[in-house]
């Protein structure tokens, strides 16, 4: 394919004079374009002729190999320039990857924890009858109850939780203002820490700023941080058995929403509850709860295990 080499030839020397490309970029887009090639030799044509058919074809061979989507979108982009190259310099009277749609990245599954796990994690607080371990206790129930991010919980004013409604007033981002429920578990839990609350209040001069919130501190923000919180749900995990990593405060408020999803709330109910701006960041929660569900028919079902038995050598 000589007449491929030399429209590579011209199309790199462009690249590195004109664009400044690294040698690292150039090496990449050589490899990509060289695959390209190959693809095309097999199918009886080159670059000059090629259609958005054999494009089409090139991807779908890297989609059924198991190539990441982000790889895919690099690879169109090398392609896209170098097309571009042939149709600029005559060559080409078209450029048959500008109707190809770059593959869209899957976005990834969030973590998220049983409701066994998050009973464990609760009831391990709740063993010890210190003011920390009650205030901690409170933020669990919260974050497990509202779905709260965590920048949300630590900035509670006092006010929120005061309310005899069942409900806490929660700024979100943007500023909007939202009402989140709460059951009867969390509410006892707020009630129990506000009773040791003054425990947490600085002395002197700031304790008229950490006073209006839900969780004081002594420190600068006059109120818990989110990183002293992410330590505090670190150490409980270890206490409670459960692998460190598998928890934070958004995943406990991803668990709030995958369970609520299981148990058969509507989506506009959760986007609401969770203070998502646009239903599509709510819908993930449908597929975690698939996966999860799957997973349970996996391991629960009569025909399931059967089929994994007959698998097992005699």
């Amino acid at each position: 394919m000589t007449r491929d080499a030399n429209l590579l030839e011209n199309f790199f020397d462009m690249m590195s004079a004109e664009r400044g490309a690294s040698r690292n970029t150039l090496d990449a887009y050589a490899r990509d374009l060289a695959e390209l090639s190959a693809t095309l030799a097999k199918r009886k044509t080159d670059f000059r002729a090629a259609t958005r058919e054999d494009i089409k074809h090139y991807f779908a061979g890297l989609s059924a190999s198991g190539t990441a989507h982000s790889s895919q979108a690099r690879k169109l982009s090398a392609l896209r320039q170098f097309f571009v190259f042939l149709y600029s310099e005559g060559i080409r009277k078209d450029d048959p990857t500008s109707s190809i749609e770059a593959p869209r990245r899957k976005r990834p599954l969030p973590k998220i924890l049983s409701p066994e796990d998050v009973i464990k994690l609760i009831e391990t607080a709740s063993e010890d009858d210190t003011s920390e371990a009650i205030r901690l206790t409170a933020m669990l129930e919260i974050l497990y109850a509202a779905g709260l991010r965590v920048s949300e919980l630590v900035s509670l004013p006092l006010s929120s939780a005061k309310t005899k409604n069942g409900y806490i007033y929660v700024r979100g981002k943007g500023n909007k203002e939202r009402i989140a429920p709460l059951n009867k578990s969390a509410r006892a839990a707020i009630k129990a820490y506000l009773d040791v609350r003054d425990e947490f209040l600085p002395k002197g001069s700031a304790r008229a700023k950490a006073e209006k919130f839900l969780f004081p501190s002594r420190g600068a923000d006059a109120h818990l941080t989110r990183r002293r919180c992410h330590q505090m749900l670190k150490e409980l995990a270890l206490k409670a058995n459960i692998d460190p990593d598998k928890l934070s405060p958004h995943v406990l408020r991803h668990a709030f929403a995958t369970h609520l999803v299981e148990g058969g709330a509507d989506l506009r109910s959760v986007q609401t509850m969770l203070g998502h701006a646009d239903i599509s960041t709510t819908q993930i929660y449908t597929h975690v709860a698939s996966d999860r569900l799957q997973a349970v028919m996996a391991s629960a079902h009569p025909l399931s295990r059967a089929k994994k038995a007959s698998k097992r050598p005699g």
